[in-house]
């Protein structure tokens, strides 16, 4: 089976043989993806006025996932998969990002679903602690984003 390209490819020259070439700017798609980190950052921060602790982490592990692709997409990689940790390491960013990544891939999962958990809901389950580490760690990684492009 062909790999997809994202649709911002068409044309190149793939592993297959197939050409692509590039529709939009490997740049700005970078930057799109590191608006929605922010954007998902912000959506994290309102949580805390209403307490939404596991939604919080979960949405911290969203930004910081978000702001790491850009990376990789800003430096061409083939990005695949949601842990922030691997990514990180594949792209070869490794010290307090990559840290930051194995704390908040505990959140991909186990702060959505309740079978993740030995009991209880996720949003019983999470605390303001957690949360606020979350946002803290996503802000780490959203910032070495935003210094690796340039935004």
């Amino acid at each position: 089976m062909a790999k997809t390209r994202p649709p911002y490819f068409k044309n190149l020259k793939s592993d297959n043989g197939t050409l692509y070439h590039r529709t939009m700017s490997i740049k700005s798609r970078a930057i799109d993806w590191l608006k929605q980190a922010e954007s998902d950052l912000a959506f994290a921060h309102d949580g805390l006025a209403n307490d939404r602790f596991s939604h919080i982490c979960f949405m911290a592990q969203q930004s910081g996932e978000k702001a790491i692709k850009s990376i990789g997409i800003y430096y061409e990689y083939e990005i695949r998969g949601h842990s922030i940790a691997a990514i990180a390491k594949k792209i070869g960013i490794n010290g307090e990002v990559e840290e930051a990544g194995k704390i908040l891939d505990l959140y991909y999962i186990s702060a959505r679903y309740p079978d993740s958990l030995p009991g209880g809901a996720p949003f019983e389950m999470f605390t303001k602690k957690q949360a606020l580490e979350a946002i803290s760690l996503a802000q780490i990684i959203l910032k070495k984003a935003f210094a690796e492009l340039n935004a």
